[in-house]
C-alpha cells in the first residue's frame, strides 16, 4: 500500500514538473525569448509549441505571491517592504470595460470603423508654465500633471468630475489635492508605483524623485536618484521593485529601487544607437520594455536581460520617434513621429502593421495614445490645434475635436479603466475630456 501511495505521489510530482516547465517555456516563448525557451525546453523534454494562456504562469505567480502575503498579513514574518513607512495601496483596479482589441485577427480593411462617443473637455486647473506631463494611476482613481515651472500637481478624478457637475452646490471643488515643489528644473515625465501611493518625476535636473501622496503634509521627495543627463522619460517595472529612465544618454538606465544601483547593458557600445531617449516604456508583464529614440528608432529590450532584442530603424524615416508603448496584450507597439505619422509594429517580427495618418504633428514631443479599451488611437494635430482619434483596427479617422487649448497641446493620457482622458497645454492649462453620455 505504502508502495502504491509512493508511486502515486512520484507520478504526480512528475505531472506537476512537466507542466510548470510547459508554463516557464510557453512565457519565455510568448514574451519572444526564443533562445530562453529553446534551451528549457532541449533541456526538459518539452514541446516548444506547447500550448498555454497567455500570461498564464504570471496569473498563478501573482495569486501564490498574494497568498502568500494574506498569509504574511495574519502573521508570519517576512522582510520589510522597500519603504516600510509606505504601506497604503490603491484601490482596486476595475475590470475593464471591454477586451483588448486582436488586430491580428482583422486584415486591413475599410468601411467598417467603430464609432468614437463624442468627448467635452473642462479646465480643472492649470500649472504656472507649460503643462509637459501627465499620468494616471494604475486605478484611474488620481492623475499626476508635471510643468516648466517644476511643480507637480496630483488630482483626484472623483473631485474632477464633481467640479464638472453643472450644479456643484456645496462651493467651489478643489481637484488638486497634493502640489508638491522639489525639483530645480522642468519636468518631463512621471509615473505611478504600481502598489504602493508613491509617484515618480524625472527632470531636466538630471533627477527621479520619489513622492510619498499618502501623506497630505508632504511637499518635498523623500528619496532622489542622482542621474547623469536630463532625465527624459521613466517607468515602474511592474513588480515596483525596478525603474527604467530614458535619458540624453543613448542607453536606457535601468535602476534598482532598493539599492539605487544603476546597470546598463555591457555591449551597449556596440549596439549602433545614437540618439538620446524620448520616451521608455515597460510592457505590462515587465519581460520587455521600448524606447523611442531621437535617431528615429524604435527599440525593443529585453526585460531580464536588459540587451536590444530588436532595433526598428527610420521608424519614422528621418524624423525622431517621440513615443511609443505596448498593446496590453504585449504583441504590438504604438509609436509616435515627428513625421506626423502613428504606426503600429508587431513585437514578434518587427513587421510594421497599420499606419495613422492625418494629424500633423512635427514640432513638440506630444503622445499617440490608446483609448482604455483599444479601439481607438488618439493624438494630436498641432496645425490645426485639434485631437484627432483613429479606430484602431481599421486605421480610418472617426472623429475631430477643437482642443479648446491656446495653441496646440502637448500631451494626451488616457484613464486606465474609463472612458477619461486629459490633454496638457502649452497654454499651462490642464484639461480633463470625458464621454458625452
Amino acid at each position: 500500500m505504502e508502495s502504491n501511495n509512493s508511486l502515486e505521489q512520484t507520478l504526480q510530482d512528475g505531472k506537476l514538473y512537466r507542466h510548470v516547465n510547459s508554463l516557464i517555456v510557453a512565457h519565455l516563448r510568448d514574451n519572444n525569448l526564443n533562445q530562453a525557451a529553446s534551451a528549457v525546453a532541449s533541456a526538459t523534454m518539452t514541446p516548444m509549441n506547447v500550448e498555454a494562456p497567455t500570461n498564464k504562469l504570471l496569473e498563478l505567480v501573482a495569486k501564490g505571491l498574494a497568498v502568500e502575503k494574506d498569509e504574511t498579513l495574519r502573521g508570519v514574518s517576512t522582510a520589510a517592504p522597500f519603504d516600510p513607512v509606505i504601506t497604503t495601496g490603491y484601490g482596486s483596479i476595475p475590470a475593464p470595460r471591454t477586451a483588448s482589441v486582436d488586430f491580428s485577427s482583422v486584415n486591413d480593411t475599410k468601411g467598417s470603423s467603430k464609432i468614437i462617443p463624442k468627448h467635452e473637455s473642462r479646465h480643472v486647473s492649470e500649472h504656472k508654465n507649460v503643462a509637459r506631463c501627465a499620468r494616471f494611476s494604475p486605478d484611474g482613481r488620481f492623475l499626476a500633471t508635471g510643468s516648466a515651472d517644476t511643480s507637480i500637481k496630483l488630482f483626484e478624478i472623483s473631485k474632477v468630475k464633481q467640479m464638472m457637475q453643472p450644479d456643484t452646490r456645496d462651493g467651489p471643488v478643489r481637484p488638486v489635492v497634493r502640489t508638491f515643489y522639489d525639483h530645480q528644473q522642468p519636468i518631463n515625465d512621471l509615473d505611478f508605483h504600481p502598489q504602493n501611493t508613491v509617484l515618480i518625476s524625472g527632470a531636466k535636473d538630471r533627477t527621479i524623485k520619489f513622492f510619498d501622496f499618502s501623506k497630505t503634509a508632504a511637499k518635498r521627495a523623500f528619496r532622489v536618484i542622482q542621474d547623469t543627463h536630463n532625465v527624459r522619460s521613466v517607468s515602474f517595472h511592474p513588480s515596483g521593485d525596478f525603474l527604467l529612465a530614458g535619458t540624453d544618454h543613448l542607453i536606457p538606465h535601468l535602476y534598482d529601487i532598493n539599492t539605487f544601483k544603476c546597470y546598463l547593458p555591457t555591449n551597449f557600445q556596440e549596439m549602433g544607437v545614437n540618439g538620446a531617449i524620448n520616451q521608455v516604456r515597460y510592457s505590462s508583464t515587465g519581460g520587455m520594455y521600448v524606447t523611442a529614440s531621437k535617431d528615429g528608432a524604435i527599440r525593443l529590450w529585453d526585460g531580464v536581460t536588459a540587451s536590444c532584442a530588436r532595433s526598428i530603424d527610420g521608424a519614422h524615416g528621418a524624423a525622431e520617434a517621440i513615443g511609443a508603448n505596448f498593446t496590453k496584450d504585449e504583441r504590438y507597439i504604438l509609436s509616435c513621429g515627428k513625421d506626423s505619422s502613428v504606426k503600429l509594429w508587431e513585437v514578434g517580427t518587427g513587421r510594421l502593421v497599420k499606419q495613422y495618418l492625418g494629424a500633423t504633428h512635427t514640432q513638440l514631443r506630444c503622445q499617440a495614445i490608446f483609448n482604455d479599451t483599444e479601439e481607438f488611437v488618439l493624438s494630436i494635430d498641432e496645425s490645426l490645434n485639434e485631437i484627432v482619434a483613429w479606430d484602431a483596427l481599421t486605421a480610418e479617422k472617426v472623429a475631430r475635436w477643437p482642443s479648446n487649448h491656446v495653441g496646440a497641446p502637448r500631451w494626451l493620457e488616457h484613464s486606465p479603466v474609463e472612458a477619461a482622458f486629459v490633454s496638457c497645454g502649452m497654454d499651462r492649462s490642464i484639461r480633463y475630456w470625458k464621454e458625452v453620455l
